[in-house]
């Protein structure tokens, strides 16, 4: 049997967590091994983060094409090739994949292309396309998650879509249902529905979007439904029946059972740690609802073992899985002053139209948590460059601790707010005060000054509302 090749660190899983974590620990001197079983990227890069969005600017395209009037434009005969769509979507997703792997390359990061598994402590053994052993004091898991499958709900490829299937439609439904509001459920019921399909979402809970604040779910479901989208909330599916094209459903919401049919389901109703066939068991990695324990640096119950992103539960995104690799890394290397990580300050975007944006506490957390709040509120109609851009259509609000005018929290909806809420979360990174966001100057005109009189607002010091 060949000698276990020999490592400082290895990370198993080359996603957004892991790959950003194997460049740098390489920058910091540690050999490093990254073991990746299918592309590197991951579910974010490849069918994720960046081909949504592709799609999606494609879908503001196309609806701005259907606006042209209020521009001054005209234009007759506006049609789009679904396929050209698709081909653009997939043809960026690899392009971002081979930008990863002249990174890695770049960065002397040796890359595994296999199944990795824990064979004993420090041990990780590689089987499928490579066979080896690899040694190693570190190992991160950075392996994901995949979509839940629901019972009775279990997607096919055909008629019940997963995230994978809606990102490459052959043919555009005319009717589609939409099972659950999350950012993946909303973002996919937004690109379909712009895209000219009729589109209904279900959601068993009380609202959309439930990881929000609740006025700003309660203001993108009045923006949703007057673009067309029928959205059901504390809804119940029942009986599903599958034609030879089509869909029929059976669902219950506000106390009354209906019987649609649509062509095509998307079935997006949470995701799953994948922690199976890693060799935990005895390792003292704990596994709570598919997800691997941590703490505030990413270790876990093992020493040497740690987990990064969605495999280490919440939030469920690309941008928090690097930062706890880049976090996990660096206490591994013993850099000085490091802090553990604060999981409030990692801001969520959702890229339906209109956008969401939060960090920090939600309103009604912050009342829960004992706060005395002040809260300040400004509509993007008060706003000349939104009006000028033709987005009027938003809201910002944010939520102070009263006696010492922490900034709590920051909740967003509009055009590009996905871009802005970045301010905030440098606000609440530096722990600016109100002072400081009101006397910052923000540039004119910009959508930007919107955060600036939400701060106002909740100062009772607004201008233009």
């Amino acid at each position: 049997m060949p000698e276990a090749e020999s490592h400082d660190l290895i990370i198993i899983g080359g996603g957004p967590g892991g790959y950003v974590a194997a460049i740098r620990a390489a920058q910091l001197g540690l050999k490093t091994a990254l073991i990746e079983r299918e592309h590197l990227g991951g579910i974010c890069l490849n069918w994720g983060c960046i081909p949504t969005k592709t799609l999606l600017r494609s879908s503001e395209i196309n609806h701005l094409l259907h606006h042209l009037g209020e521009f001054g434009f005209a234009a007759d005969n506006i049609r789009y090739d679904l396929e050209k769509v698709v081909k653009r979507s997939r043809a960026v997703a690899r392009q971002m994949q081979s930008g990863v792997g002249f990174l890695l390359k770049k960065n002397k990061v040796t890359v595994y292309d296999g199944q990795a598994r824990l064979a004993a402590k420090q041990t990780i053994t590689i089987t499928g396309k490579t066979n080896k052993t690899l040694t190693a004091p570190h190992i991160i898991l950075a392996t994901g998650a995949r979509a839940r499958q629901l019972a009775g709900l279990e997607t096919d490829g055909k008629l019940i879509w997963s995230y994978r299937e809606a990102m490459v439609p052959p043919a555009m439904p005319k009717s589609l249902l939409v099972v659950g509001s999350g950012a993946i459920g909303i973002e996919f019921a937004s690109f379909f529905q712009n895209m000219g399909a009729q589109v209904t979402v279900v959601e068993v809970l009380d609202r959309i979007l439930p990881v929000e604040d609740a006025e700003i779910s309660a203001f993108v479901r009045k923006a949703l439904e007057k673009q067309g989208m029928r959205i059901l909330t504390g809804a119940k599916l029942g009986a599903i029946g599958k034609g030879a094209d089509n869909v029929t459903v059976t669902l219950e919401a506000a106390g009354k059972a209906e019987t649609i049919t649509v062509d095509r389901i998307i079935s997006a109703v949470g995701i799953v740690g994948n922690t199976e066939d890693l060799g935990l068991e005895g390792t003292g990695v704990v596994v709570e609802k598919t997800h691997v324990q941590i703490d505030g640096f990413c270790r876990t119950g093992a020493p040497g073992v740690y987990a990064i992103g969605d495999l280490a539960g919440p939030p469920w995104l690309a941008h928090k899985a690097s930062h706890e690799g880049v976090l996990c890394v660096e206490s591994i290397a013993g850099l000085p002053g490091l802090h553990p990580i604060d999981w409030t300050n990692i801001p969520g975007c959702t890229y339906c139209r209109p956008q969401v944006a939060s960090v920090g506490l939600t309103e009604a957390r912050a009342r829960e948590r004992g706060h005395d709040i002040k809260v300040g509120r400004f509509p993007f109609i008060g706003n000349g460059k939104a009006v000028a851009m033709g987005e009027p259509e938003g809201m910002v609000k944010v939520v102070f601790d009263a006696p010492t005018g922490a900034l709590l929290g920051a909740h967003m909806a509009g055009a590009e707010v996905t871009e802005m809420i970045q301010g905030y979360v440098i606000a609440r990174t530096l722990e600016s005060t109100e002072a400081e966001l009101i006397h910052a100057v923000f540039p004119h005109p910009t959508v930007s000054e919107t955060m600036h009189e939400a701060v106002l607002a909740a100062y009772g010091r607004t201008i233009h509302f």
